[in-house]
């Protein structure tokens, strides 16, 4: 088999001269900590969005026209809805593995943007998006804002009563906004809300123009992170000039496929076994039947908080009345403006302009840290507020204290976390210190003949003459703090779940042993050699 692979490779070489382009690139390597497979699980997430969306498109169809449901949902039998709502319950109950493929799309589309969202504070907390990476930043800030506008769109249009809700609040944010609002609104929605041509314009837009600019922002993202070489924390034999790890072929591309079908058999999991978007439970899109409990995904809850929590302002000049949504849409936008320029800002400021291939530990760098922190729970604040009410019912509080817990919170709370965060990174910062310095604890208690007591350190590197731990130079590695992360410990036993057949770690402990006697017994010999060379050479040389 393999000589038939050999000879089909050796064609294809031979007419198109491949492999002088490909082997430099088939020898990348790749570094191997866990949090870099956070933009994989967004990467094949999105493949299987594109998969379940194809299927979807077959059998859904967007028109806003009304019909005459009569199909095997019977509560809905004969109520008038849109022909849109009509074809997602037909998807649900009539077509074959319809509710499944549904569910997985979404679950899907959750999973894309949580793991988009934990890969950017990865790339912010670690300093990846650091000259020459500015780009990738942008890109992967654009990714998050789409995969928010692709989603809402997505779940809007199987026109229910939850999604119709949304693109009402939809329309009134927009209309909000002075001047240009309304050309802005008649753009997307084609007119008055609700529109005849809206749910077109979001179909097209959800399944052709969205993925498409998607994709080539997906594909320019992986472009320059190949080519430009995968950062990688500090650690032994690591520098700004090379890459540590595994090659592309095979272990990583073997472990990327293993990743990918995980990701796959999850959210298979998911879809089969728990529901999500029952729209059936909801009904068609009724603007009187509008009640609480109403909120979009998880993503998009922090754009909900802001306008829950916002006070009703409202502003007049002239003959122009800015209203309390237009506040929203303007923190909505102030904190995208400061996601994508905080990488030159942060440039300004610290007048760092070297490239860096070597990550940063979050400890190492407290104020960006401190601002990470401070941003995520202005975030999470928003993001909770979304949801007041659901928590307010839940806990039999006044919705009213939610909101002005959501105010004073957004103003208290995120210099608070700034200030816990950068003084936790210190403290963490003198602890590897002293641990450089002194030796780690071995918890091991001596008393001298003075009659005090000491603890026993083990020193990390080399002692002077006294005794006493020459202090090392912090070199932005992990620092051990515990004795058994020195490679004291006997050697791993390779093992499955199940416990080692009998004999198991005995037999490679012989073999562990044998080999280094053999390896003694080399050097010894060389040593034997070189010695007898030695010899001759000063007898002849005295003849």
């Amino acid at each position: 088999m393999s000589t038939k692979l050999e000879q089909a490779a050796d064609n294809v070489d031979s007419r198109y001269t491949i492999s002088g382009v490909l082997r430099p690139q088939l020898n990348k390597v790749f570094p191997t900590h866990w949090s870099f497979m956070l933009g994989e699980m967004a990467l094949y997430s999105f493949i299987i969005l594109l998969l379940t969306g194809i299927y979807l498109a077959l059998f859904f169809d967007p028109s806003i026209t009304k019909v005459i449901y009569d199909g095997a949902y019977l509560p809905l039998n004969g109520v008038e809805m849109s022909r849109a709502y009509a074809t997602a319950l037909d998807l649900s109950f009539d077509v074959r593995g319809g509710l499944f493929v549904r569910q997985m799309h979404h679950w899907a589309a959750l999973m894309f943007m949580m793991a988009m969202f934990a890969h950017m504070m990865r790339v912010f907390f670690t300093g990846a998006f650091r000259r020459p990476r500015e780009a990738n930043w942008l890109i992967g800030v654009t990714l998050v804002l789409l995969g928010m506008i692709e989603g809402f769109m997505g779940y809007s249009l199987p026109d229910d009563l939850l999604s119709g809700v949304g693109l009402r609040i939809m329309s009134a944010i927009i209309l909000g906004l002075p001047i240009i609002g309304t050309w802005i609104h008649w753009a997307i929605f084609g007119g008055d809300f609700p529109s005849d041509l809206m749910l077109d314009r979001f179909y097209i837009l959800h399944v052709l123009i969205l993925p498409g600019i998607i994709l080539a922002l997906v594909a320019a993202h992986l472009a320059l992170v190949w080519f430009q070489k995968h950062t990688q924390f500090p650690g032994p034999g690591r520098t700004e000039n090379n890459v540590v790890g595994v090659r592309i072929l095979p272990v990583f591309a073997t472990e990327a496929i293993g990743y990918m079908m995980v990701v796959f058999a999850v959210l298979a999991g998911m879809a089969g076994l728990t529901s999500i978007n029952a729209i059936w439970n909801l009904g068609p899109y009724n603007p009187s039947q509008v009640s609480a409990g109403s909120q979009p995904d998880i993503y998009m809850l922090w754009t909900d908080g802001a306008a829950r929590v916002m006070p009703a302002w409202e502003l007049y000049l002239g003959n122009y009345t800015i209203p309390g949504a237009f506040w929203v849409a303007l923190l909505c936008g102030l904190m995208v403006v400061l996601l994508i320029t905080y990488p030159f800002i942060e440039q300004k400021v610290t007048g760092d302009t070297a490239h860096h291939n070597l990550l940063q530990r979050p400890r190492d760098v407290p104020v960006r840290t401190g601002v990470g922190v401070m941003g995520l729970t202005f975030f999470l604040l928003l993001t909770i507020s979304g949801g007041n009410d659901h928590i307010a019912h839940f806990f039999q509080i006044s919705l009213n204290a939610m909101t002005w817990f959501g105010r004073i919170g957004l103003i208290v709370l995120p210099p608070l976390a700034f200030f816990i965060t950068y003084r936790l990174c210190i403290g963490l910062q003198r602890s590897d210190r002293e641990v450089l310095e002194h030796g780690i604890e071995t918890g091991v208690i001596k008393r001298l003949p003075n009659g005090a007591f000491v603890e026993i350190h083990q020193p990390l590197g080399p002692v002077d003459e006294h005794g006493h731990p020459v202090p090392l130079e912090y070199a932005g590695a992990r620092v051990p703090k515990q004795m058994n992360q020195l490679g004291f410990a006997d050697s791993d036993t390779i093992g499955k779940f199940s416990p080692a057949e009998l004999g198991v770690t005995e037999r490679v402990r012989d073999a562990e042993e044998q080999k280094h006697h053999e390896a003694v017994e080399t050097m010894r010999a060389l040593e034997e050699t070189k010695d007898r060379f030695d010899r001759d050479a000063t007898h002849n040389s005295a003849e």
